[in-house]
């Protein structure tokens, strides 16, 4: 974890939250509506809920104005407090759709402390048949209810952050800029404790000069609470029998002083992008290009051998996560990467023909594992949709497979196949792909020039380093330490008459179900060893870590007349990199030399905290180190690094952006005097 002079506000707790308790009345058209019974206030007005929402958030905020103009490269973005049934963001979508040019992109952003069940957004959303398909996108994707940040693809321009919490506590951790308000949520009469001045200050450091807001109320707090974050409001109709309601906008946002302790984690600001060259076209590297393809940009991806071919380039991987017994950053990071790309893969592929989220069971295969599983269970409030504790027998039945030992399950991971994945990405519209080996980086006024092995040249914007144990190599990356760690896993032609594997099973390796009539499991683990050539040694371990964790499936195989000589045994060897704190980096690129010039008071005292920002290479950017756990990470760090190019607002708190920066190990390595 990166080392910080002054303790930082904590990240709120990661728990699961109390989903919304509601019944349902009839209004005087006969339709049904949403009404909280926590709060004693309805979801929106049973007199004709879209009208007030255009009323109130749209046409007060001058929405349709707005995006006939919008043309900046980077997308609008909308906040809202309070999310409900979103119908408000419904709306504001379909109302982009109709008056936005091509080129816009929209953002919307939006808290939510008592998330609605999946089955109750669908009744509700379910009143308007012409919403349906607008509606079918965000239940499909509708996270679980943990506090955090969740990302959902609308459409191929529209984005949505559903921000799970207090909205007041979200919004102070959201990095990111607003450029209009829905100021919604139940009554503060009926709800004071969203209605507090920490909400208007939050909204006044993440808004943009010029930035709006609407709200239906005109109670007085949130006159006195707005007027003293800063915005200016006035009073203009309300709807319906609301007479007056309030709208308004804030010239001078609020200093955003979150940074005063930690200044080299200052973003670098955005500059213009039409090309981004991405280097290594691994997991890493074609997530990230297809995360930019996907925003408009052009993009040339570059590998010396091609997509998916080093440590990406195993048949079959494994979705999952090894979260810490007390909760940290780097659990919530791996936790969050879990969840975004199982919500990832399947909007990229809802068929699952490169994925299957059958389940990942950690099995305990020793007394003191078992007590960690059951202290990490103590510590982690969270659904059992999301990881459960299960005994030997629970697990024998999810795993289809006699089992000697309980564990956790987690319901939601499962197996990839990376390297067709990553073949896939790359065909990503406004990709172009080469074949071709960058052996330096210069920087120029306008970006970057890389130098090609062969000689040639290639101009770009930007760049993004993705090439694993090697990303270090460049004279820009040298100060990011990496180990290279070699990795076999062996492969098994299966018998007929074996029981069927219906879950990932891990415990020192992974064996996940068998696909195309092949067994894949491993993998080995050598630190600083990077070859590639397939050990018999190897085979050898992983039979035997296989047989120690499902011994009856062993014996069954061994009925079956199944091969298990490691000298037989078909299978990979790739080598991955990781960070010594096993965190990837994922960030802009610090220049090493100016952090250690500009931060060397951090050696004699860690208060001594100077006010200058972080400087980094522009327009330079790395993702690597992902190690053993790309597939949760990368997906995520790839909409970090895109979102930081695009000056949007980020995927994940501002604590775990950091948790992430490349330069963090700098700042701790002077603060322990090294």
């Amino acid at each position: 974890m990166a080392a910080s002079p002054e303790r930082p506000a904590q990240l709120p707790e990661l728990t699961a939250l109390p989903q919304a308790h509601l019944d349902w009345r009839r209004d005087d058209t006969d339709l049904e509506a949403p009404h909280s019974t926590a709060f004693d206030d309805v979801y929106f007005s049973r007199h004709d809920g879209r009208a007030e929402t255009k009323h109130v958030f749209i046409e007060a905020n001058d929405l349709p104005r707005r995006f006939a103009d919008w043309q900046a490269s980077r997308p609008f973005v909308i906040g809202e407090t309070g999310f409900g049934t979103g119908l408000n963001m419904l709306c504001a979508w379909s109302c982009f759709d109709r008056h936005a040019p091509p080129s816009a992109r929209l953002h919307l952003v939006s808290t939510e402390m008592f998330p609605l069940t999946q089955e109750d957004l669908v009744r509700a959303l379910a009143i308007w048949p012409d919403l349906i398909a607008r509606a079918q996108r965000l239940i499909e994707q509708w996270p679980e209810p943990i506090t955090g940040v969740h990302r959902l693809w609308l459409d191929e321009r529209v984005t949505l952050d559903l921000h799970f919490g207090d909205s007041a506590e979200r919004l102070a951790h959201l990095d990111g800029r607003v450029d209009a308000w829905f100021l919604d949520g139940f009554a503060p009469a009926k709800n004071p404790d969203m209605w507090q001045p920490a909400l208007f200050e939050a909204m006044a450091r993440i808004s943009r000069p010029g930035t709006t807001f609407a709200t239906f109320t005109c109670a007085g707090t949130v006159k006195r609470g707005l007027k003293a974050a800063g915005f200016t409001w006035r009073k203009v109709s309300g709807y319906g029998r609301k007479r007056e309601m309030l709208a308004g906008e804030i010239t001078t946002p609020l200093e955003d002083d979150t940074r005063r302790s930690t200044p080299w984690f200052i973003p670098p600001a955005p500059r213009p992008t039409r090309h981004v060259a991405v280097i290594g076209a691994g997991l890493a590297g074609t997530s990230v290009a297809a995360a930019l393809a996907r925003r408009g940009i052009r993009v040339t991806l570059l590998d010396r051998q091609g997509p998916g071919v080093g440590a990406s380039g195993n048949r079959q991987g494994t979705l999952y996560v090894k979260l810490a017994v007390q909760p940290n950053l780097h659990s919530r990071l791996y936790l969050a990467g879990l969840l975004h790309s199982r919500r990832w893969l399947a909007t990229l592929d809802p068929e699952r023909r490169l994925w299957q989220d059958c389940g990942v069971l950690q099995l305990a295969m020793s007394d003191k594992e078992a007590t960690r599983q059951a202290r990490f269970l103590g510590h982690h409030r969270l659904p059992k949709r999301v990881v459960e504790g299960v005994d030997a027998k629970g697990a024998s039945q999810r795993a289809g497979i006699a089992l000697d030992h309980g564990g956790l399950d987690y319901p939601q991971a499962g197996w990839v196949r990376p390297a067709v994945l990553c073949e896939r990405l790359a065909t990503t519209p406004g990709i172009h792909l080469r074949q071709a080996e960058v052996v330096a980086l210069e920087a120029k006024q306008t970006g970057w020039s890389l130098q090609l092995k062969e000689g040639e040249t290639l101009s770009a914007d930007q760049v993004v380093i993705a090439t694993a144990e090697l990303a270090n190599r460049f004279v820009q990356t040298a100060a990011l330490p990496l180990q290279p760690i070699r990795g076999q896993v062996s492969t098994l032609p299966m018998p007929p008459g074996i029981p069927k594997l219906q879950r990932v099973i891990c415990a020192g390796g992974y064996v996940p179900p068998v696909l195309d009539g092949e067994l894949t499991f491993g993998a080995t683990f050598t630190p600083h060893d990077t070859a590639t050539e397939m050990r018999e040694a190897d085979h050898a371990d992983n039979l035997e870590e296989l047989e120690r964790t499902l011994p009856g499936f062993v014996q069954a195989l061994r009925q079956a007349g199944a091969e298990l000589d490691p000298a037989k045994l078909g299978g990979r060897a790739a080598v991955r990199a990781a960070s010594p704190d096993k965190t990837p980096y994922a960030g802009p690129v610090p220049d090493a030399k100016r952090w250690q010039a500009d931060y060397a008071s951090l050696a004699k005292d860690a208060k001594r905290i100077p006010p200058t920002p972080g400087t980094h290479h522009p327009g330079l950017w790395i993702s690597a180190a992902h190690g053993s756990r790309g597939l949760a990470s990368a997906p995520l760090c790839a909409e970090l690094i895109a979102s930081r190019i695009c000056d949007e607002p980020l995927p994940l708190e501002r604590e775990l952006a950091d948790h992430l920066h490349p330069g963090r190990r700098i700042i701790s390595e002077l603060i322990r005097g090294n």
